[in-house]
């Protein structure tokens, strides 16, 4: 899609909060996989915010003149996180990956906004698994490996933040709330969409939303949203973009962008989706990880693919 080889990467971002492995990173795991050995990788943790983190940060690197191209993934598992005996948390959560590929232009990031607060880090988190709480038996059997949330408090702080973010980058873009062609929002539920959009003002038939087929995918969610939409044809070259997101950090973060990438010639089909419950009977019997390799596996060179976003004024 993007006409990048491997080669061409000099920067490789992965925004994730469910990676393989904490050592080593799975920017690096994703470079072996890619065949793309030499250009420099690393993670970025922020939760459900992590793309937007990644996509402001790579931007930064390409405006700089550090790096010529970078690839920004947002990937996640949390059905290896997800508890699934917990109903609170077990229906919301899902698993993907979408990518993009940022270079320097005339046009693409115009702006973004980001923010965090520490003090309400304990409303989304996973207990254990850190250094702090190593893996036991004890914190096994309480089943502290798992996420856990406060919903109703999660729900009133993205809203909130959502709102004043995006309003906040729509401002440093030198635009205003009517320039903006297309929000797309992180995919956390529909109600949390729909009462950000009311206080952006912005009709619902201009906000990009699948989380009907894919749950709740974190980093994913928004380049997973922007890839559907672009394969239909929805998004089109000299559109301005607004990406919002709120997650575990707390953190959130709003970016504004015009797009580049010229549609395909034939609208993709819908992918119909499949369930996931053989992942999760996988998951609780422990079947799902019969004959695995603990060790990284070998290397498969590929070209890498995805949207671009030229430029970062």
């Amino acid at each position: 899609m993007a006409g990048v080889d491997a080669a061409d990467v000099d920067l490789l971002i992965v925004a994730t909060a469910s990676p393989d492995h904490l050592l080593p990173s799975a920017s690096c795991i994703l470079q072996l996989e890619l065949g793309m050995n030499r250009c420099a990788a690393m993670d970025l943790i922020a939760g459900c915010a992590g793309f937007v983190y990644a996509l402001s940060t790579a931007s930064q690197f390409v405006e700089s003149g550090a790096f010529e191209t970078a690839l920004v993934v947002g990937a996640e598992t949390l059905s290896r996180i997800t508890d699934y005996t917990d109903r609170s948390t077990c229906i919301l959560f899902g698993d993907g990956a979408g990518a993009a590929v940022l270079r320097r232009g005339e046009r693409g990031v115009r702006a973004f906004s980001l923010g965090s607060d520490g003090t309400r880090s304990r409303m989304l988190f996973t207990p254990a698994g850190g250094t702090r709480f190593p893996a036991t038996a004890h914190t096994v059997t309480d089943r502290r490996h798992y996420i856990v949330m406060e919903g109703k408090e999660v729900f009133k702080g993205a809203v909130t933040a959502m709102a004043a973010s995006s309003l906040e980058a729509i401002e440093r873009s030198g635009l205003v709330p009517e320039d903006i062609d297309l929000v797309v929002p992180h995919q956390a539920n529909q109600r949390i969409i729909e009462a950000t959009a009311r206080r952006l003002k912005v009709p619902m038939g201009n906000v990009l939303m699948n989380i009907a087929r894919y749950g709740n995918t974190s980093a994913a969610s928004i380049p997973l949203a922007i890839a559907e939409a672009w394969e239909q044809g929805q998004i089109r070259p000299g559109q301005r973009l607004l990406l919002t997101a709120f997650g575990a950090g707390l953190a959130w973060g709003s970016l504004v962008l015009d797009w580049t990438l010229e549609p395909p010639a034939m609208p993709s089909p819908e992918e119909p989706t499949r369930s996931a419950l053989p992942v999760v009977h996988g998951l609780i019997d422990g079947s799902l990880w019969e004959g695995m390799d603990m060790q990284p596996l070998a290397g498969r060179h590929a070209n890498t693919s995805g949207g671009v976003i030229e430029g970062a004024k």
